[in-house]
């Protein structure tokens, strides 16, 4: 049932190979800003030509923090984060000890409740989903480059 409420925008689903990448072990909140800065230095310059880098940044930056913040305040605790390459895109990925609390988008919530964040990061995905292995719960997406 839960896997079901969740996999109507956010699938049960795991993700396509990556390689290597950043890796983050979070423990509050308050890691999240040196958690974003480290991406922007890291994704310095980087996107295919014609592209605007900055906008590319700015996206994978949103989607790694809301998913992030999510894990933080919903995961119950061991959260990781991850930003790997996957062929012509970037993979998000973060992990949390909440396997039985699947990603939930907001539902008929007043938008300044929040919990939108799940809806724009799949808008700005070309794959999204989530999965469960070894007593830790997944939530991914992937983004293009």
């Amino acid at each position: 049932m839960i896997r079901e409420r969740a996999g109507r925008v956010w699938p049960f689903a795991t993700p396509p190979p990556a390689g290597g990448g950043l890796l983050w072990e979070l423990g509050d909140i308050a890691e999240l800003p040196g958690m974003r800065a480290e991406l922007r230095r890291h994704l310095s310059g980087a996107g295919p030509a014609g592209a605007d880098p900055a906008d590319l940044r700015d996206r994978l930056i949103l989607a790694l923090d809301e998913m992030a913040s999510n894990a933080l305040r919903h995961g119950g605790g061991g959260v990781r984060a991850t930003v790997r390459e996957a062929g012509a895109a970037y993979l998000v990925e973060v992990s949390d000890r909440a396997v039985t609390t699947p990603p939930t988008p907001a539902v008929d919530r007043d938008p300044s409740e929040g919990g939108l964040g799940l809806y724009l990061i799949a808008e700005l995905a070309t794959e999204h989903g989530w999965y469960v292995r070894a007593g830790t719960k997944y939530v991914w997406a992937l983004l293009p480059r």
